[in-house]
């Protein structure tokens, strides 16, 4: 297929991975931001072409992995409310919560219905007047203009029955708080390129600076992250810290100026809760206090509590890159993917789940230990 088989060709992916070994001289740590990327190197085995003093660790850049329980309890108590609709794209609806799930709350009666697309969720509110529906937005820079756009048109259209209940997370806080964080162990980034189409590559500069940390944007095939890998190793053998852009078809510097704008039109930043990170600074985005009756949270008075995070999950751990997910006490055995204890291991995007999926040996030896 055109466009893509050319990123998928094994030669090109052999030739890259053994120029990334001719020049290494020392360990070096390096974290793919994205859980598609994640997804991509564990199901081809990127990570086993490279040379032993490469070490790759995985990000908290899986939306629904960061997104905290205490949210999903908000989503599930709108669910199980009888006047109300809650709309969810289908990856949310068995994460757990403190108790339950979407999916077991949808069981128990609750009206939640998969959408594809905010906008349905739109089409929802008006096709029921009499109803209150709630679209569940979740995600990074690169979902949050078409849930702006949501907010925008029931607004334009008139839809007094509509609103959102919120979990959107910034990716630049969070980097700057892992390469803050005492027990980093991350000496450069692959960055999301889907998440450099909207917000572009200004924002990065000051960290890669700051933390003397190279950040190379790239894609996810494997020919964009072994390039974005050799990058990211070749600034770090000569010590520089700068930003590149290796997923040039795709980002521009300045992203997409339309949807930024359209973004700051309806969101406003603020301090969010990560799953298992904790509270990071300016890293979401919340509904501005002018469209508060699209916020779902202030619409329904929902509390701000934060729920005790699990204590056999080591979520957190993993996302900051200081665990690998075969190390968790629960992986493959009281966590699978019929019964996962934490986000990473239902997600699409999920390190855990990756690793469940596509690396049978590490859990059959996980489970003997």
């Amino acid at each position: 297929m055109k466009y893509v088989d050319e990123y998928r060709d094994a030669a090109l992916v052999h030739q890259i991975a053994a120029a990334i070994a001719r020049m290494t001289t020392r360990p070096w740590t390096i974290m793919e931001i994205c859980g598609g990327q994640t997804h991509a190197i564990v199901k081809f085995g990127l990570d086993e072409l490279l040379p032993k003093k490469i070490t790759l660790v995985h990000g908290p850049g899986c939306p629904v992995c960061v997104t905290p329980s205490e949210i999903i309890d908000h989503a599930i108590e709108l669910a199980l409310r009888p006047n109300v609709v809650l709309c969810s794209f289908g990856d949310m609806l068995r994460v757990p919560g403190t108790g339950i799930d979407l999916l077991t709350a949808k069981a128990r009666g609750g009206d939640v219905r998969i959408v594809y697309s905010p906008l349905d969720a739109v089409t929802v509110a008006k096709e029921n007047p009499t109803k209150e529906i709630v679209f569940f937005a979740v995600g990074f820079e690169t979902t949050a203009p078409a849930n702006a756009m949501s907010v925008q048109r029931a607004q334009r259209e008139g839809v007094r029955n509509f609103s959102i209940l919120t979990s959107h997370v910034l990716v630049p806080p969070a980097m700057r708080a892992l390469l803050s964080a005492p027990d980093n162990l991350v000496q450069g980034f692959l960055a999301a390129g889907h998440v450099c189409t909207i917000m572009g590559l200004g924002e990065y500069g000051p960290i890669a600076k700051e933390h003397r940390a190279p950040i190379i944007v790239t894609g996810f095939e494997p020919v964009d992250i072994l390039e974005g890998l050799f990058r990211c190793v070749k600034q770090l053998e000569e010590g520089r810290a700068e930003v590149e852009n290796a997923y040039a078809r795709a980002v521009k510097f300045e992203g997409n100026i339309h949807a930024r704008k359209i973004v700051e039109q309806v969101f406003t930043i603020a301090d969010r809760n990560w799953r298992g990170l904790g509270v990071i600074p300016r890293s979401g985005l919340e509904v501005r206090p002018e469209l508060a009756n699209f916020d779902a949270r202030k619409r329904f008075r929902l509390s701000n509590a934060a729920a005790r995070p699990d204590e056999i999950c080591i979520s957190g751990e993993i996302m900051r890159g200081v665990k690998k997910p075969h190390q968790c006490p629960a992986f493959g055995r009281a966590c699978k993917p019929e019964h996962p204890l934490g986000a990473p291991m239902v997600s699409g995007e999920g390190a855990c789940a990756a690793y469940y999926r596509y690396r049978s040996r590490v859990v059959a030896e996980s489970v003997a230990v």
